[in-house]
């Protein structure tokens, strides 16, 4: 299970950044993750679960948002949904597509408390 050395990573980033903020706890951990990043979301949060015990984010509200994949035709530049890279375009059933987003795996934003 991959997601479990991705949460470990997740969990890295957001103690470096809590740390360098002098901060004591990360309360609110926001992740933006594609439909087509190659990660599967309940492992993620399956594994999240699991790597924050004993950590700065143990506490922390974990929040991951799905992002819907999205490509854009090369033939007929309609831009639409995809599920899979073998998806046809739904206008002109091209299979040529450029993907524009749904590949993302990045912490979006971090709450921390801070030490006073």
């Amino acid at each position: 299970m991959h997601e479990f050395s991705i949460a470990m990573s997740i969990i890295e980033i957001a103690e470096t950044e809590a740390k360098k903020a002098k901060g004591s706890a990360v309360t609110e951990l926001v992740l933006d993750v594609g439909t087509m990043s190659g990660i599967e979301f309940l492992a993620l949060e399956t594994a999240m679960e699991m790597a924050v015990k004993n950590t700065l984010l143990e506490k922390a509200n974990i929040q991951i948002n799905k992002i819907q994949a999205r490509a854009k035709c090369s033939d007929c530049t309609h831009e639409f949904d995809i599920d899979s890279a073998f998806d046809p375009c739904p206008k002109c059933n091209s299979f040529y597509h450029e993907l524009l987003s749904g590949k993302e795996l990045q912490v979006k934003s971090l709450v921390v408390d801070v030490k006073e």
